[in-house]
């Protein structure tokens, strides 16, 4: 079991990877942009960060700077439902794991499982 911390600005996909999450085992805390993902790593630690890329005020790639800033081994998982800025971002940062969208909720858990592994 992990502590998640999962940023995504669609309500229902947040409900939706949240709830998949802890049907895995593990614990999520599920926030709603960049600046709420920033005041939660503030008061907890987590094992890992999904950030959706494309939020208002903070995007994933700055929250990801920001919240390895503060915790070099937090590892990180951008999910994205376009395509173009995916590729932008692994230009940007070559450690980073992307998940397109639409993705099925078997593949998120076996990136957050490999991910957690490495």
């Amino acid at each position: 079991m992990a502590s998640i911390l999962l940023a995504e600005d669609d309500g229902a996909m947040r409900t939706f990877l949240t709830s998949a999450l802890h049907r895995a085992g593990h614990d999520v805390v599920a926030v709603s942009d960049g600046v709420a993902a920033i005041d939660a790593l503030t008061g907890q630690a987590f094992e890992l960060l999904i950030a959706d890329i494309v939020m208002p005020g903070m995007d994933g790639i700055e929250l990801s700077r920001q919240a390895t800033r503060a915790d070099s081994g937090l590892k990180v998982l951008f999910i994205t439902g376009f395509a173009a800025v995916a590729m932008n971002a692994k230009h940007e940062m070559t450690e980073a794991q992307i998940l397109s969208k639409p993705f099925h909720l078997r593949d998120l858990v076996q990136n957050v499982d490999r991910l957690l592994a490495a």
